[in-house]
């Protein structure tokens, strides 16, 4: 039976790889034992007597990592890749090929150590235990912080920041599986990143990162299954780290293992003072981003609905258009306008019409697919974005939008009880509409047609038979 003795690392490298320089650093340390393989022939032999401490697999072009074989030599130490390149393409091939950490060549004892640490045997209690020391002395080196910043800095979108944490944190902490959790504008907690994050582990990052957040200190569980305080999880060990910048906490890491813990992970009070110094970039970068979103939203959404405006509408429309154009997919737009509103204005006044319109917002929230784009144009007209969706789907959607809102009672709160109807263009590209500046001008007098022709129904430019539907007045 194979034993960890000391510190075995196995280097996989390409033939061509001066891979004596690569390992250098540690060869020259009596604490490692280093076992160097050409991957073309890595799984010929058995690697060595006692299982390795850390699996190093060279990024080379035209290899990909055989990760069933891997993690056979591995058997449960830390996988990673390395390379002497150091762009960021590099960076994101390991990625892309799943790995979780990518070192530098020359390989540097202190970075190995690290990795060796928070890969040892163990639970994820006693992997947080052990690593304590050397996740101090990595931590807390320059170099590490650079490394954040460098991810998460320079990037604004608040999804794109919250990634550069949850693979940072993949690759610097104890933990197989990692979401980064933070609150939306109900103060509901939500995952924004995830890696190697399963969806039914998502309602059980936020109850844990909410706990993070509220105690504003690390929140460790040592089985999901066995813990009535948060939502039901599998049997296995969590821990969530809360982000702080700006004297608030503005998220939380949450990593999960494949198992349960004896014990429950704890940090120690000179580790979360650590992590707190090395996270606080990457908290302040999310904070910005977030607050850049909420800002963005103001000068794009409509105040009375909650919609999309029209400002933002067109830009949507050519961004789409340009895709649709050069992927050679199509591109449908609805232009609805609601049926005889202003006696709505008129007979239950303004206040009570302008709810109305939010209650037809929120319907149309609802029609919507995730890809879709609902704005409100102005008054009680609305249009609605369809990206990769022929004329035969927007006939679909169009149609599923009349009868809900020819379905729907409003006004139900203020005693009113009102009924409304809708009419709706739709103009389709390439189908009918080969430029896409004319979408919305072509689906707009689509929806006039059917204004003029009894309203109520939908109608498709450059109509083909069948391409009206109307309401049948004996329903």
């Amino acid at each position: 039976m194979l034993r960890r003795i000391g510190t075995t690392l196995a280097v996989f490298h390409s033939a061509d790889s001066d891979v004596q320089s690569h390992v250098a650093p540690l060869r020259r340390l009596p604490a490692y034992s280093v076992i160097c393989r050409v991957q073309s022939r890595a799984f010929d032999d058995e690697v060595g007597s006692t299982l390795p401490g850390c699996v190093l697999w060279e990024l080379a072009p035209g290899r990909r990592p055989n990760w069933r074989r891997l993690h056979a030599v591995a058997q449960g130490a830390r996988v990673v890749s390395y390379s002497a390149d150091t762009t960021a393409m590099v960076m994101e091939r390991s990625r892309r090929f799943g790995f979780s950490s990518h070192l530098t060549a020359p390989l540097r004892p202190i970075e190995v150590a690290h990795q060796v640490a928070i890969g040892a045997p163990g639970d994820l209690a006693i992997r947080w235990r052990t690593a304590r020391s050397a996740l101090i002395r990595f931590l807390g080196r320059l170099d590490t912080v650079n490394q954040l910043v460098r991810d998460a800095a320079e990037r604004f979108d608040p999804v794109e920041v919250a990634e550069a944490l949850v693979h940072r944190a993949a690759a610097w902490l104890p933990g197989t599986r990692w979401a980064m959790v933070a609150l939306d504008d109900a103060a509901a907690a939500r995952v924004l990143a995830g890696w190697r994050l399963a969806a039914p582990l998502h309602p059980v990052a936020c109850a844990l990162g909410l706990q993070a957040m509220k105690s504003q200190a690390p929140h460790g569980v040592a089985d999901l299954s066995d813990d009535r305080r948060h939502v039901a999880g599998p049997a296995a060990a969590a821990l969530a780290i809360p982000l702080r910048c700006r004297g608030s906490v503005v998220g939380a890491l949450v990593g999960f293992d494949e198992g349960p813990s004896a014990r429950r992970p704890e940090v120690s009070r000179r580790l979360t003072e650590v992590l707190a110094k090395v996270l606080e970039p990457g908290a302040l970068a999310l904070d910005n981003a977030i607050r850049l979103s909420r800002m963005q939203e103001l000068t794009v959404t409509d105040d009375l609905t909650q919609l999309f405006n029209a400002r933002y509408l067109n830009e949507v429309i050519r961004r789409e258009g340009k895709r649709a154009a050069r992927s050679a997919l199509p591109l449908s737009v609805l232009f609805l306008d609601l049926d005889g509103f202003k006696d709505v204005n008129d007979s239950y006044g303004h206040l009570n019409g302008s709810r109305a319109l939010a209650e037809v917002g929120k319907l149309l929230g609802d029609c919507a697919r995730e890809s879709d784009t609902v704005a409100r144009y102005g008054g009680d007209e609305f249009v609605v974005v369809l990206p990769e969706t022929d004329s035969h789907g927007a006939l679909v959607v169009a149609e599923r939008i009349r009868r809900c809102i020819n379905g729907y009672v409003f006004l139900i709160d203020q005693g009113c009880h009102v009924r409304l109807t809708v009419s709706t263009g739709i103009a389709t590209f390439p189908d009918s509409v080969r430029l896409v500046d004319r979408l919305l001008a072509t689906a707009d007098e689509a929806m006039y047609w059917i204004k003029n022709n009894g309203k109520n129904g939908v109608r498709l430019a450059a109509a083909a038979v069948g391409s009206v539907i109307k309401e049948d007045s004996s329903r």
